[in-house]
C-alpha cells in the first residue's frame, strides 16, 4: 500500500490557541503511522485575503499561495483543523479558500453551462474543528453551518468524495482532562488517516 500523503492546514489565527496542539496530535499520529506530513500554518503564510475582484479579474498568487497550491495537489488528504465562529470558519481561513481554490486549479467550469469539472477527484479529506457549544446542539439546533459549507460545498464542489469530520466542543470552560482526552483521540485519528 502506497504511503499517503498528509496536508495539515492550520486555520487558526492563535499560534497559543488549542487548536495548534490538536494540529500537532494529528500530525504526530500520522508520522507514527508512516504517512508524508507537510502543513499549512495560514497565519505564517504572507496573501491578500481579499479575492478583490471575484473571478471577473485574476488576482496574482503570492509565493506562499502557490506553495500552498502544490502542496494541496501534492496531498492525497488535507486536514482542516479551525475554530467555528459565528457558525462558520476564520476569516483567515476562508480568505485563503477564496483565493486558493480557483477555477483552474480545484475545479473548471464548462462552456455554456451550469456544470463544473472537480479537479479534485481522488482525494479524501478530514475536518478537526472546536465550538464553544455541544456538536449535537450544533447539528440539531444550528444545521451545522459550517460543516455544510466545508463539507458539501467546498470539498465535495471540488471533488473530495470521503469527508470525515470531528467536531470537538464545548471548549470554553472545558477542563484539561477533556482537552487531554480529545488530544489522544486526534493523535489516534492520525494514526489512522482519517
Amino acid at each position: 500500500m502506497p504511503t499517503k500523503k498528509i496536508l495539515i492546514i492550520n486555520g487558526h489565527p492563535d499560534k497559543e490557541s488549542y487548536n495548534f496542539a490538536l494540529a500537532a496530535a494529528y500530525k504526530k499520529g500520522a508520522l507514527a503511522s508512516g504517512a508524508e506530513v507537510k502543513e499549512l500554518v495560514l497565519r505564517d503564510l504572507d496573501f491578500n485575503s481579499n479575492l478583490e475582484f471575484g473571478y471577473r479579474k485574476r488576482t496574482e498568487l503570492e509565493p506562499d499561495l502557490l506553495k500552498a497550491q502544490e502542496y494541496l495537489q501534492w496531498a492525497d488528504h488535507p486536514v482542516w483543523v479551525y475554530p467555528v465562529w459565528w457558525g462558520s470558519v476564520p476569516a483567515l481561513l476562508k480568505g485563503f479558500l477564496d483565493r486558493v481554490l480557483l477555477p483552474g486549479f480545484a475545479f473548471q467550469k464548462r462552456e455554456g453551462s451550469l456544470w463544473w469539472d472537480k479537479l479534485f477527484v481522488g482525494k479524501t479529506s478530514g475536518i478537526i474543528c472546536t465550538m464553544d457549544q455541544p456538536p449535537w446542539y450544533y447539528r440539531l439546533v444550528n444545521g451545522s453551518p459550517s460543516h455544510t459549507a466545508m463539507k458539501k460545498l467546498t470539498m465535495k464542489f471540488i471533488g473530495v468524495k470521503s469527508v470525515k469530520i470531528t467536531a470537538i466542543g464545548p471548549i470554553r470552560l472545558s477542563k484539561d482532562t477533556f482537552r487531554e482526552k480529545w488530544l489522544q483521540r486526534v493523535e489516534t485519528l492520525g494514526g489512522k488517516n482519517k
